[in-house]
């Protein structure tokens, strides 16, 4: 009599040996495609050998050396290339040493929804913001040139060291948030590439343990940002890079706040670091208003919050890895990067240097301070939490809360002219350093203007203004007597004693060309003099009409 058939438990058929190492064991060859050597078998049976992972990234990253965008340019071509055979000589490099070692190498397919939501965050402000300066368009390229390098250097550089590789989406918000913040030019884009090569060796080398696991230290976009803006500072070679155009228009597309406001709400319902952006927003908001009441004046002189530092507040120093897991800890956190863009700011003007870096210089400095945060929250949340809001409320209803009274908070900002009084200006200033003479002459207009204008304001503004006729307008030579005229000249004559070599040309110049005062040419000599002395090559050029043969 048969017997009858009995369904086998889910639990035996899971414990039941694997066929497969079972064949492996008696010497018989898997009852799937094989593979060259067990250094290059994935983690799942019918996927990609991992080795074949960086070749066909390498391949994609050569393959946009035929770009005309790329092709065309030598030095951009170069720059490619020469990342292209470096690229080549790790993975030969590699995979020798796999072969010798015998290691076993892997991946697995990770996609974590913080990659994909900031990605999708940072490509519609890209969108939006290439709609107002066609360069960023014509980066792009070069933005997902950067990806494919990222792809295969950040996964020879973990097999190098480690057997398992998680394969995401990682490298596009990293790539994208470094160059939402700087790039280089076509000359030096070289340096591009290193940059990336940085993010990925401090994301892989320089790590801690927070909790149960072992994670980078620094967020990967902020140290690379921090290390080569000093490098820009110190040798005095910011034009070699797009930072300063960057800055100047990230703040033209109009209702460019509301735009990171409701990205920024996306992010902030899904990772509950709405405390982060909330505190680093009331402390600028606060000294804003507080120094403005005390002094009259503006103490940032082209906005109270660049259009940059709101991106930053929203997406740089609020990636869950590298900032602080706790309430306390996030709202003194993101409370530390108002202040610290505030000090940077003031540092950087006292050593007039550019002041777009203000916001990328604090960030790494602030990712140190997340374990002792979290840390120091516990005791905070024992002695002064007698709300128990967390247990009350829960964290979801918690950080809800949260984005209502930061929504409250950019109402009041927005509604009372604290943020998008001055946004145009950057752009003008930009623009105006491109030698474009209306631009300077309505730069020089916005930051002449006498209500809440602080002098050093006032005597940029003069210095556009003489820019714009220097370059022939007109109407900016007009502009430049009318400013002269009301006590302009005595605003030049300051910034000359404070050591503006600009200002010290423009003193001596309305002076020998009689504008907006009486010509008096040995008046102007001492402010050329000076002004030549201090390396201002104009300043040279008319000390010689003025004394010629001397």
């Amino acid at each position: 009599m048969a017997r009858p058939s009995v369904k086998e438990p889910a639990s035996a058929r899971r414990s039941r040996p694997d066929r497969r190492a079972i064949g492996r064991q008696a010497g018989k060859p898997p009852l799937s495609p094989s593979y060259s050597s067990d250094s290059e078998r994935p983690d799942n049976p019918g996927s990609l050998p991992p080795l074949a992972l960086p070749l066909i990234a390498l391949v994609a990253f050569a393959a946009f050396c035929l770009l005309p965008r790329i092709n065309s340019h030598p030095a951009l071509l170069a720059s490619f290339g020469g990342a292209v055979a470096a690229l080549a000589v790790f993975f030969v490099l590699l995979r020798l040493s796999l072969r010798r070692s015998g290691r076993v190498i892997g991946y697995q397919f990770i996609p974590v929804r913080v990659h994909y939501v900031q990605l999708i965050m940072h490509s519609c402000i890209f969108a939006y913001w290439g709609l107002y300066w066609d360069e960023v368009y014509t980066h792009i390229p070069l933005i997902l040139g950067q990806v494919a390098f990222f792809y295969a250097f950040d996964m020879m550089v973990c097999w190098s060291r480690r057997d398992k590789w998680a394969l995401g989406f990682g490298p596009f918000p990293i790539v994208f948030s470094t160059n939402l913040f700087l790039w280089f030019r076509d000359d030096w884009f070289w340096l591009q590439f290193l940059m990336i090569a940085v993010i990925v060796l401090c994301k892989e080398f320089i790590r801690w343990d927070r909790g149960d696991r072992r994670v980078h230290i620094f967020n990967p976009s902020a140290i690379a940002l921090f290390l080569f803006s000093l490098g820009l500072l110190f040798t005095g070679s910011t034009g070699i890079s797009w930072g300063a155009e960057i800055a100047g228009t990230m703040q033209r597309p109009p209702q460019i706040y509301f735009l990171l406001f409701g990205l920024g709400l996306i992010v902030q319902g899904l990772f509950a670091v709405t405390l982060v952006t909330l505190s680093s927003g009331a402390v600028l908001y606060a000294f804003g208003v507080a120094f403005t009441h005390a002094t009259g004046e503006y103490y940032f002189i082209d906005s109270n919050i660049h259009a940059a530092v709101f991106l930053g507040m929203h997406l740089l120093v609020t990636d869950p890895v590298t900032s602080p897991r706790r309430m306390t800890g996030k709202l003194v956190f993101g409370g530390l990067y108002g202040a610290a863009v505030i000090a940077a700011y003031a540092i950087l003007q006292q050593f007039h240097a550019p002041q777009f870096y203000d916001k990328l210089l604090c960030v790494p400095f602030l990712n140190l301070m997340v374990r002792a945060l979290d840390r120091r929250d516990q005791f905070f949340a024992a002695r002064f939490h007698p709300l128990n809001l967390l247990q009350r409320f829960g964290p979801i209803k918690l950080n809800f809360l949260h984005m209502a009274i930061w929504a409250g908070l950019f109402y009041v900002m927005v509604s009372t002219g604290f943020l998008g009084r001055v946004e145009v200006i950057p752009t003008l200033q930009v623009e105006c350093e491109n030698n474009d003479a209306a631009s300077c002459l309505a730069y020089g207009k916005e930051m002449t203007k006498s209500e809440g204008g602080a002098a050093v304001a006032k005597q940029r503004g003069g210095e556009a203004i003489g820019r714009s006729c220097a370059l022939g307008l007109a109407e900016g030579c007009q502009a430049l007597t009318d400013f002269v005229g009301a006590n302009g000249v005595r605003v030049f004559e300051d910034g000359c004693g404070n050591g503006d070599m600009i200002a010290c040309y423009l003193s001596g110049w309305v002076k020998a060309r009689g504008q907006g005062v009486t010509r008096d040419d040995a008046a102007a000599i001492p402010f050329f003099e000076k002004a030549c002395s201090g390396g201002f090559a104009p300043s040279c050029e008319a000390l010689n009409q003025l004394r010629p043969g001397r």
